[in-house]
């Protein structure tokens, strides 16, 4: 069976800063969609798409962020990933990325922009190899890290979540 390691390696991945885990960009679309038609978040131009291949370990985690796009998340190999969502409205979910679709988790799941997110392998995984697509295309300066008080003060049913995930 392949291992993390292999992964990283065949893929020349490295660690995501801020966020945690390991990634490499495989796609960026040359069209550009220019700031003047995009929302008032965004500081310039955008590419339309991009797009990553993402890997969790049992040693990383996606910590608690948000961007300004809507995301794409697409589950690939490996073992089950636990996804919270923290929403404007003060709700939460909790998704399970996998391949067991009979059982709840889910292979594709979308997070809209500025949506407080994070995930990390079910317990007891080995690795997660997944995608995220991006529209439009991210930019470091569209990434937000959380701050832990303040996620727990406004959803602290998903304190014990927001704790793994800060």
């Amino acid at each position: 069976m392949i291992s993390a390691q292999q992964i990283i390696e065949l893929f020349d991945m490295k660690p995501l800063p801020d966020e945690g885990g390991f990634y490499v960009e495989t796609y960026r679309a040359k069209e550009k969609i220019d700031a003047d038609s995009l929302p008032p978040a965004f500081d310039g131009d955008r590419n339309i798409s991009t797009a990553i291949l993402y890997l969790l370990t049992p040693q990383t985690c996606s910590r608690m962020h948000r961007v300004r796009s809507d995301e794409i998340f697409h589950f690939y190999l490996g073992d089950p990933v636990t996804m919270l969502h923290l929403k404007v409205d003060g709700s939460s979910a909790v998704l399970t990325l996998g391949h067991d679709i009979l059982d709840s988790q889910q292979v594709q799941i979308t997070v809209p922009a500025n949506i407080w997110q994070g995930c990390l392998l079910n317990e007891g995984g080995k690795f997660a190899l997944l995608g995220c697509t991006i529209a439009p295309g991210f930019e470091f300066a569209d990434y937000q890290s959380a701050n832990r008080k303040e996620l727990v003060e406004k959803y602290p049913d998903q304190k014990e979540l927001i704790l793994k995930l800060t």
